[in-house]
């Protein structure tokens, strides 16, 4: 089936730029690893989202096209390398996520932790995109406690495509039950979650499951087309068109969601900026 989205192929010297500080650096990128189809669009902006913990996930989600398993043992430099390549690149706005560690006894949590602690040194707006930690409350206050500005936990499909889509650690509920936590827990955070489209969901259901993301506090949405990323991963159902994001955006907004994010080749981090500063001028 022919992808009907064109993608800008990756160049430019921003880009370039960027992808040697981190590849110099021995980082890894979500852009990269996840075949962000925006990486172009968002290195040239001078935008990237650094992955921490490690290249390899120890969940295996279905859409992911992240390396899993034969986990590796943590890098104790990280929290510096991440703060060098920042400061180097001159951002203002970073966007930090991590693959899953179920490995670790604290799930990799305190390792996260030190990361946000010493990019904010910097002085600049943090937004991160978290795993579960198995909803293990002592594990989230540790990122709560790091105080980034925005926290995501993305939901990422409908609740009955959950179990074919999502790893079976990462279920529909626990999802809403961490993001209703840390809106609970952390006064002032800003939350966000996305949704991918095109796995076979009713629009009823995508509805449905952002109304549970607006119970839960969530205040950020993005709404995307899953792409598949290799032969590995679960085959496209159909692409949307643009109505159909159009029309889940209208419905976002008419839900109280603050800043919605909808279109064929939106991500989490798509945006990220401009949706925290909406957010702020909004508070």
């Amino acid at each position: 089936m022919r992808v009907p989205y064109k993608v800008n192929l990756p160049t430019g010297e921003r880009y370039s730029f960027i992808k040697n500080t981190i590849n110099s650096r021995q980082l890894n990128t979500v852009c990269e690893e996840a075949h962000c189809p925006n990486i172009s669009e968002c290195w040239e902006s001078g935008t990237a989202t650094f992955m921490v913990l490690g290249s390899n996930c120890s969940r295996g989600c279905r859409f992911c096209a992240v390396t899993h398993g034969n986990m590796l043992p943590l890098d104790p430099d990280e929290p510096q390398k991440v703060y060098d390549s920042i400061k180097l690149m001159n951002l203002d706005y970073v966007v930090i996520t991590s693959v899953d560690r179920d490995d670790l006894p604290d799930k990799g949590s305190s390792a996260f932790a030190r990361v946000i602690e010493k990019v904010k040194e910097l002085g600049i707006k943090i937004e991160v995109l978290i795993p579960d930690f198995g909803g293990d409350h002592a594990d989230l206050d540790r990122i709560i406690a790091a105080e980034p500005d925005v926290i995501a936990h993305n939901i990422e499909t409908v609740r009955r495509l959950t179990p074919s889509v999502r790893d079976p650690r990462a279920g529909y509920d626990q999802t809403l039950s961490v993001l209703k936590y840390i809106k609970g827990s952390m006064k002032g955070v800003i939350t966000k979650s996305s949704i991918m489209v095109g796995l076979g969901e009713t629009d009823e259901e995508v509805e449905e499951t952002m109304m549970d993301l607006r119970n839960a506090g969530v205040e950020i949405l993005t709404v995307g087309q899953y792409l598949r990323p290799t032969k590995k991963q679960l085959e496209v159902v159909e692409y949307s068109p643009m109505s159909r994001f159009k029309h889940f955006e209208e419905a976002g907004y008419e839900m109280g969601f603050s800043f919605v994010a909808s279109g064929p080749l939106v991500r989490t981090s798509y945006r990220a900026a401009e949706g925290y500063i909406k957010m702020r001028d909004k508070k």
